[in-house]
């Protein structure tokens, strides 16, 4: 998932005493950062509106470490999005962006001693603050001019004019911390989607590509860039697709996660290091059985994130003899988006990061490593809304899990309708989470466990958290043994389960929608289904999209170069054979999966006459942004699933 940001400048402090949320509200925790010290976390907090026409707005919230007291609260721009907080070497700063997208500006803020001010201003979008070492500088990530939202996620450029000629360049850019003009650092031509100071602050690890951002990072390289002259320098260019670029602290190593990865954002994979001046990148954890997320160097270890089966966990592994241990792991999901995963002191010793599951809201759990406690009890009132159990089956030659989910009460004896849900990617992964009501797939599983519905998430091949083969197996082969794992899994829940094989469903978006659009055409075992932003030709979609670069890693070739292929793995080819009434939604300005594939789909199941609708959602990209969008798109669904299921 390709992470977004926005925001503008203006400056006020909330009281602690402000941030206290009702009872039925749940408060929200994300891009957390612990101080060096260990001492203080700083999150970004958000309430759920009651309005479900609105979105949450953040403050960055400052908090101890050990009891979880609000130190400090921070909201200088009421209409920006805030993005990863970053403490100062010294802790007594701490530095985050606010993106406005109505005046279409990002500032640079710095937080100290309950006041805040703007340091810098940028016509455009910016992104991860970081301090120099010496905390003498401050670096960002900027696109200056920018025509839209960072990220393919987002809703498209209009495609007017001379098409390719002009494109948005995310650079870095830094600034003193008392104030000043931003210098654009990075060559203009070239897109840095990531990066890390070298310790000794003279310049920076970073992942890039040339041109269009949103289409090249499955070819980004591993570069160096001096910060004087700005100067890239190239260190490795890996045959996977890399992220989480990190400077040992003696600076001579760079260490990354690679892998088979579909969407910037979404990591897993090994862990792969080399020199800094340069070299072939070495894998030092060949045969991990599980799914590396983020990393930081500690001591002369990698300390990483990882989800390993059904768990989030927290990984020391010694560069040099490869050796690994477990430090720290729950079935739980960490953190929303890598950067800020788990949290680590300057040592190494402490750790914090934003914890949910099925059975608990969200909450922030710190301590000194192996020792994780919960510092904030803000949601400790809610209830859980689903009897949740993991759930494993053989398929082929891999052992494949997934997430079981039940209403809360069942009556012996009767038989329930079931959704399956695919997940996007497809290289990502169906994780714990609290069920809410309102926006996103928490509602909608809400809604139907309300319902009476059990509700499947598999994570079959392609899927991380099994190792780096079992998230490559997908590849040239989509829609392949990933359905196979897939029908598997529905047999292993009906034998486990009271689901009844004739109420069946199945939905998607993205990488599910394209399984969706699949599953119809190749199985009469679902009486309904709804794909959201699917492919249903893998050769006009080739040509039709923003992202085209993502797909050369999982087919092999272009689809010019093996059209055979392409069309294998096209639900259009096998349309006739599609009876399950299918509702389709998706965005307007859908870079990822344009609007035109499941016009096709639909159009091809009008022709058959097997029924169908289509929604298309004016504004939106790829990940629905709008409250009203999203509710319409839930409601769409249930009356759908009820429709041909009840």
């Amino acid at each position: 998932m390709i992470l977004r940001y926005s925001a503008l400048l203006a400056a006020a402090m909330f009281s602690a005493q402000a941030m206290a949320a009702a009872p039925s509200d749940m408060r929200n925790y994300r891009d957390l950062a612990l101080s060096g010290a260990g001492d203080r976390v700083a999150a970004l907090e958000t309430v759920n509106p009651p309005d479900a026409a609105k979105r949450a707005h953040a403050s960055v919230v400052v908090r101890d470490g050990a009891s979880g007291k609000v130190l400090a609260s921070y909201d200088p721009c009421v209409k920006c999005d805030y993005n990863f907080p970053a403490w100062s070497p010294d802790g007594k700063a701490l530095a985050f962006i606010g993106n406005d997208s109505k005046s279409g500006t990002a500032t640079l803020y710095i937080a100290s001693a309950g006041k805040v001010r703007g340091v810098t201003q940028v016509k455009g979008v910016a992104n991860t603050a970081r301090w120099a070492p010496n905390g003498k500088q401050l670096a960002l990530l900027a696109t200056v001019g920018a025509r839209k939202s960072t990220g393919a996620t987002e809703a498209g450029a209009p495609q007017v004019g001379e098409i390719g000629a002009d494109e948005d360049e995310q650079r870095i850019g830094v600034v003193a911390p008392a104030g000043g003009t931003l210098r654009l650092l990075s060559p203009a031509d070239t897109f840095v989607y990531e990066y890390d100071w070298t310790p000794d602050g003279k310049g920076f690890v970073v992942t890039s590509a040339k041109g269009n951002g949103d289409n090249n990072w499955w070819i980004a390289t591993l570069g160096h860039v001096d910060a004087d002259s700005g100067a890239l320098r190239i260190l490795a260019a890996p045959n996977t697709q890399l992220s989480m670029p990190r400077v040992s602290q003696d600076g001579k190593t760079v260490a990354y996660i690679g892998g088979l990865m579909s969407d910037f954002g979404s990591v897993g994979g090994d862990i792969y290091t080399l020199p800094l001046a340069g070299g072939e990148p070495v894998d030092i954890t060949p045969g991990f059985a599980g799914s590396f997320s983020g990393l930081d160097w500690r001591n002369g270890q990698i300390l990483a994130s990882a989800q390993i089966g059904a768990e989030q966990a927290l990984v020391s592994i010694d560069p040099q003899t490869r050796s690994q241990r477990v430090l720290w792991s729950q079935q739980a999901t960490a953190g929303t988006a890598c950067e800020g995963c788990l949290s680590l002191s300057a040592d190494g010793t402490i750790a914090a990061t934003a914890l949910e599951s099925f059975e608990r809201a969200p909450h922030i759990v710190a301590g000194r490593l192996p020792q994780l406690a919960a510092i904030t009890h803000d949601n400790d009132g809610l209830p859980a809304a689903v009897n949740a159990r993991s759930i494993n089956w053989n398929s082929d030659q891999f052992k494949v899990q997934g997430w079981l989910l039940a209403p809360l009460k069942t009556e012996p004896g009767k038989q329930y309708p079931m959704a399956t849900i695919i997940h996007g990617g497809p290289a990502a992964a169906a994780t714990p989470m609290f069920i809410t009501p309102g926006k996103g797939t928490r509602g909608l599983i809400r809604d139907l466990t309300a319902k009476g519905y059990f509700v499947f998430l598999p994570n079959p091949r392609g899927s991380y958290g099994q190792g780096l083969a079992f998230s490559s197996a997908n590849r040239r082969d989509m829609g392949g043994g990933d359905w196979r794992d897939i029908l598997a899994g529905i047999d292993a829940v009906e034998a486990a389960a009271p689901v009844d094989d004739q109420r069946l469903a199945l939905i998607g978006h993205s990488y599910g929608g394209f399984m969706t659009m699949w599953g119809v055409t190749h199985s009469q075992r679902f009486k309904a289904a709804v794909a959201g932003a699917g492919i249903a030709n893998w050769i006009s979609y080739y040509g039709q999209n923003g992202i085209d670069q993502w797909m050369i890693p999982f087919f092999g070739h272009s689809a010019y170069d093996d059209p055979a292929i392409y069309r294998a793995a096209s639900p259009i080819e096998s349309i006739k054979a599609a009876r399950t009434p299918t509702l389709i939604t998706v965005g307007e300005r859908d870079v990822e999966c344009p609007p035109a594939q499941s016009v096709e789909f639909w159009h091809g199941l009008k022709a058959i006459g097997t029924p169908t609708s289509l929604v298309i959602y004016p504004g939106e990209g790829h990940a629905f942004q709008q409250p009203q969008h999203r509710a319409d798109e839930r409601a769409r669904t249930l009356a759908w699933l009820d429709k041909y299921l009840k």
